[in-house]
This record gives structure tokens, sequence and C-alpha cells, in this order.
């Protein structure tokens, strides 16, 4: 008979469940978050186990990398997705991951994408370095922040991140404010140092791939906002038409309608953020080296405003990038904004 697992996984353990084909629960155990203690649970109904069901959680690498590599069937669930009864008076992890494996059993999940280990690192190094230019952009802020109070003049951030501590020191600040903003100095170069160092091996891992290629014709995309979306987006062939993928990519517009009537919204944070910021991005640039779209943005905008001109403009650059990846062609301005 086949059974069907479902773990709910938390920071320090997880429940593992198994059951069958008549939802009779046949393993039930909270344990630490150990490889070898969860295989060993699983080991048993291995012949007999169609899948493992695994919660898409902020800690799902180790366990979903370690179960496909000891040869189990496992599937990374869209928690977003998980249709629960609102009726229930009790709810826990163990009855979590029961309903995890009777889903599983009743084809009822949807699943996610899961990186190539390898391919999901450079990903995640893409995504460390919007990390470190976040804090940079703190702590420019920050000093810009200090010079305002102390002098009543303004600081360009490009002039912030030049600064040295002997520049801040020349200042002839009190002691404590002059301590205060070299610290904000120390942080950015620190922040300099970091970015600089994960755009060369970012750089070095994807200057070879075709998709990058293919990206940087876009006007408005260089080198930094083709990775990041050629590394979001992974293989193109899993978004089953350009809608779907500017949906992915926070380009498309929530709504619920009935009658013609907008009864509500949907989760608007559906899809990538990552993916949203870069076509933003893309957007904002494109407007600078592209007359043509100059031209649809000033349109857009002349009907709504500033914020969804733009919003259209990158829902433009996020389908056409789709078609250039599907068909490995480079952008074509007139078909763009035909």
């Amino acid at each position: 008979m086949n059974k069907y697992s479902g773990i709910d996984l938390h920071a320090n353990n997880c429940v593992v469940v198994v059951s069958d084909e008549e939802d009779r629960i046949c393993c039930e155990k909270r344990v630490p978050n150990d490889l070898t203690r969860i295989i060993g649970l699983l080991e048993p109904f291995r012949g007999d186990l169609v899948s493992v069901a695994v919660e898409s959680t902020f800690n799902w690498y180790w366990l979903v990398d370690g179960l496909r590599g000891a040869g189990f069937e496992v599937k990374l669930i869209n928690t977003a997705a998980i249709a629960q009864y609102e009726g229930l008076k009790y709810s826990g992890d163990e009855h979590d991951a029961r309903h995890l494996a009777h889903l599983l059993r009743l084809n009822l999940l949807r699943f996610g994408y899961t990186f190539a280990p390898e391919w999901r690192a450079v990903r995640d190094l893409a995504r460390k370095r919007t990390q470190l230019v976040h804090t940079r952009t703190t702590h420019v802020l920050a000093l810009e922040t200090i010079y305002a109070r102390q002098t009543g003049g303004h600081l360009s951030g490009n002039v912030a991140k030049l600064l040295k501590e002997d520049d801040v020191a020349r200042w002839a600040w009190p002691d404590d404010v002059t301590l205060a903003a070299q610290m904000n100095v120390l942080a950015i170069q620190a922040m300099e140092r970091g970015i600089e160092r994960l755009e060369r091996r970012l750089h070095e891992r994807v200057k070879l791939a075709p998709e990058y290629a293919v990206l940087k014709t876009v006007p408005g995309i260089g080198e930094i906002l083709s990775t990041v979306i050629m590394l979001e987006t992974g293989p193109i062939e899993r978004f089953s038409s350009a809608g779907n993928y500017a949906s992915y990519a926070r380009c498309v517009g929530s709504g619920r309608f009935s009658n013609a009537k907008k009864k509500g919204e949907g989760n608007r944070k559906n899809g990538n953020a990552y993916l949203a910021w870069a076509f933003v991005e893309a957007a904002h640039y494109a407007l600078r080296y592209s007359d043509a779209a100059k031209r649809f943005y000033e349109r857009k905008r002349a009907h709504s405003n500033t914020a969804l001109a733009t919003k259209a403009l990158a829902h433009k650059l996020a389908r056409a990038c789709f078609h250039m990846l599907k068909g490995q062609m480079t952008f074509d301005e007139k078909r763009c904004f035909a």
C-alpha cells in the first residue's frame, strides 16, 4: 500500500508523519533537525513511500537536499497555497504534518521550484549583495543625517561613500559626534569592499551564460540587473507564458472581480521580490537609454501616475525578457513597444 509523508519543519525540530492511502498514521514523531534521525524514520517505508512533502520554510535547504541525496522523492510545498479548513477548533504541528500528507495523497498541493544546489548558491550570492547594498545605504543615510544636524548643509551619497575617517576628523565636530560619524564611514567602507568582492565573483560565474548576454541587450539592463534577473528566473521553461512570468515578477496588478466590479484584492506580494526590484530598476534606467521606452512611459503617466507608469514599463520589460530568454534572441525595441 502506498505511503505519503508530511514534514512540518521548524527552526530546531520537525514533526515527521507517514500515512497510508486511507490516512491512517503509520509513523508520527517530533525529532530534532538531524538528517540521520529523519532518514531513520522514513527508511522502513522507503519501498512504499510515494513522496515526502516539505514546506518551503526559511531553512529547507539541508532537509530537501539531504532527503533527495538519500534517494527519496521530495516535494517542496508553496506554504501560501496550502488550503486549511477554517472551522478547525484546534491545530498543532502534528496536525499540520498529517494535513500535508493528506493533501499530498489527494494531489492538492502546489509545488515550488527548487534550483540545483550549486546554482542556488550563486543566486544567494546575488541576494547577499542586495543585503550589503541595503546596509550600506542605511549607513550613508545616517552619515548624511549627522552632517545635516551639525552643519545645516547637505552631504551627497556619492561623497559619503568616498569619505575616510580623517576626513570626518577634520570637520572638528564634538568628539562623540565625530566617533559616531567615523563608525558610519567604517561600515560604508566594509560594505563597499564586500560588494566589490561579490560582484567580481558573480561576474565570473555568469559572464559565459547565454542568458546573461541576451538580457544585457535590453536598454537599462546592465551587468548587475542581468545577473539578478537570470539567477532569480532560473530555467525559463518553468513558466508557461509571458503573463505567468510577469506575475511571478510582481509586475501584474492584484484584484478580485465579479460582475465587472472589484470585490477585493489578492496577495500583492505573491511572486519574487528580487525580480520585482530588478524590473523596476530596469524601467528607471530604460527611460534614459530608450526613446521608445520613454514615450511608452509618458503615455501611461498621462492617464495614471508616476508609480503606475513605472510599473507598466517594468511589466513590458518583463514580458520582453520572457520571450528573449525563451527564444534566445536579443532585444527588439519595435516588438516590445509596438
